[in-house]
Parts: structure tokens; sequence; C-alpha cells
């Protein structure tokens, strides 16, 4: 795992966004295709905001998977991810992409697990871009998460950390307002990607950064699992690294701090 210190979370959004760019290239180059994951959320604003400005990508062959969804939201709700998607990532790309499977949570979840769960397993993910939330969940895996499962998307209920989040992000008026469940990918598909590019910025996220990075690996602590991953990259900003204390950390620069991986 890599860690990447920026000053301010707009820097930050620029060297992830160029980072997965570049790997979206090679890929294209390579195979003629290639397959990514998008996340959502206000961690996401600044790179996505710089992705679709990236250069020479042909989007005509990328294709693109949803990360999670809220159960029972209709499209047209201000919180709905894949309204999300389509005004700040779909829609702002230069040209079409070659297709997006957004996840609809709703009619019946489990059958769009399943159906979104099959295209994706027919598809190597060249980058996943994700981010990292309060209670340390990487998409809506809040702890205990799953660490066992082998299904690309579950059904999960939502921990209240993570409801009172997108409150507190201006999403919804009242925690009461929150769904209580979701779609999410799954971590263990999550670590099939052949890269992960996470975007954390933000004081907020400081203590689940340093518990990502710090902590053993627990499903109590979900995004510890991104230490097991070989080409796993932390793009934060100065507020969401302020918590870490590992000697590397403290004693670096602004750059990248390269970590151990397990």
């Amino acid at each position: 795992m890599q860690i990447i210190v920026s000053e301010t979370k707009q820097e930050l959004g620029m060297k992830a966004a160029r980072h997965g760019a570049r790997l979206i290239r090679e890929a294209i180059a390579s195979r003629g295709e290639a397959h990514i994951i998008v996340a959502t959320g206000a961690s996401q604003f600044e790179m996505l905001e710089r992705l679709v400005r990236e250069p020479d990508i042909a989007w005509h062959r990328v294709t693109g998977f949803h990360l999670d969804e809220y159960v029972g939201l209709p499209l047209t709700h201000p919180a709905s991810f894949r309204l999300y998607l389509w005004q700040r990532f779909v829609s702002q790309l230069p040209t079409p992409m070659r297709g997006f499977h957004y996840l609809s949570g709703e009619e019946d979840p489990q059958a769009e697990c399943r159906r979104v769960g099959e295209r994706i397993s027919r598809h190597p993910i060249d980058v996943a871009f994700v981010g990292i939330g309060e209670n340390g969940h990487m998409a809506f895996n809040d702890p205990p998460a799953d660490f066992q499962t082998t299904e690309p998307y579950l059904v999960l209920d939502l921990d209240e950390r993570c409801r009172q989040q997108q409150v507190g992000e201006g999403w919804f008026k009242t925690i009461d307002d929150v769904p209580a469940q979701a779609i999410s990918m799954s971590i263990h598909q999550i670590l099939e990607s052949k890269t992960i590019i996470v975007s954390v910025p933000d004081e907020r996220k400081a203590r689940a950064v340093k518990e990502s990075i710090e902590q053993d690996i627990s499903p109590q602590y979900p995004s510890t699992c991104l230490q097991k991953h070989g080409d796993a990259h932390v793009y934060l900003d100065r507020a969401s690294a302020s918590g870490l204390t590992k000697p590397a950390v403290q004693a670096s620069s602004i750059g990248t701090i390269p970590t151990t991986s397990d």
C-alpha cells in the first residue's frame, strides 16, 4: 500500500485522477478496452472533476461499474448515487463510454445484485476509484464487514455512524431520512481490482485513515483490507493525514510515503 499526501484536496484530486487516467490509457493500449469502478460521495468531488478532463482517454472503450446504491431511493432523489454518477461523471465526459452498469435498489435489490454481479464477474477491473467512510467502511461495507463472501454485490444494513455521515454531508435532512439498507460491492470484489485508487480528503476522515493504515487487518476496520492488496494507493490531504503516527509518516514531507503490505 502506498500513501500519497498532498497539501490540499484539490491537489489530491488532481494526482489521483492523473494516476487513474494513466492506468486507463495503459489498459486500452494493452487490451483495447478498460473496466473501472467508480465511487460517489463528497470524497470523490475533486478527483472526478479532474478525471473527466483528463486528455487522450478513449472513453468509448471504457466500461464502468457502480460501487453502491441505497435501497428504495428513487433516481430523482438528490442523494441517489445513480444521479450523482450521471451528473458528475458520465454526462461530463467528452465522449460517451462504452457502457456504465448502474445499480438500482428501487424494486428487487437481491435480483439487482445478481444482475450486475454476473456482469462484473466477466470483466477484470483495471482501476477501482473508491473512498473510505468516517466509520472505516469501503462502499457500504460497515463494520464488522464480511471479508469472507465472494459474492460481487450484497444487500447490507447501514450502521448509525454511516447514516449520520450522510446527514453531515448534506445528502439528507435527518438520520430518519437515510435509507436503512443499501446495495454494496463486496470487499472481495473491490480487492479483485488490479489497482485501487483511494481518495480521502478532509479532517473528519483522519481517524478512519489512521485506523486503515495503522490497525491490524480486521472486519472491525473494513478499510484495513487495503493492506492486503498489492497495488493500492491512498491519496490524502494534510487534514486527512493529520492523525497518522507511524514514524515514516511523521518524518515525511509532502509526497509519497511507502508503507508495508501484509
